[in-house]
């Protein structure tokens, strides 16, 4: 998988929380390597951020950052910008292209997207044609463009760790030595 972070652009810290937070811990789960909040909430990234802490792995909230300076920054760097929409070419007609470049800046909005966005973005993807949500926009395409199951990738120094069972709960608080 290329190394993907997050933009999310129009996070309304009033009304958003939940969702934002949501992105940005969807896309940790499934390898992402951090989120760039085109807002200012020091909450979403504190609470990101210690989840992180908490179970494992590495990844990392920039607050309030500048949208269009970060996209440029970035495609200055070499890396591709996928922006998820309702709008433009089916994820499933783009996965292979995303899927072949390094480094993956994927834009996610919340109100109204500027047009500007449309024009700077590598792909314009469409994951469904229909309203949905940003977190399943963002699940739907990191799962599409992973090169090994992400659902099964561990995450290093771990304070708690799930064992998957059929039946309950199993968790391990990897600070107690057994």
């Amino acid at each position: 998988m290329p190394r993907v972070v997050i933009l999310r652009l129009g996070h309304r810290p009033e009304r958003d929380k939940r969702i934002t937070t949501h992105v940005g811990l969807t896309a940790r789960a499934l390898g992402a390597e951090g989120m760039l909040l085109a807002s200012n909430d020091k909450g979403i990234k504190n609470a990101i951020e210690d989840v992180a802490d908490r179970w494992g792995g590495e990844f990392y909230v920039k607050n309030d950052v500048s949208w269009k300076a970060e996209i440029e920054k970035w495609k200055e760097g070499g890396g591709k910008v996928c922006h998820l929409s309702m709008y433009g070419i089916n994820l499933p007609d783009a996965t292979e292209d995303i899927k072949s470049c390094e480094k993956l800046m994927i834009v996610v909005g919340a109100e109204k997207v500027p047009t500007e966005i449309y024009d700077m973005a590598d792909w314009n993807v469409a994951v469904g044609n229909q309203p949905h949500s940003e977190v399943a926009a963002v699940a739907l395409t990191m799962d599409r463009i992973a090169q090994d199951e992400p659902l099964r990738q561990e995450f290093p120094d771990a304070e708690l760790t799930i064992i998957p069972t059929e039946y309950g709960k199993r968790v391990i608080d990897n600070k107690i030595k057994e």
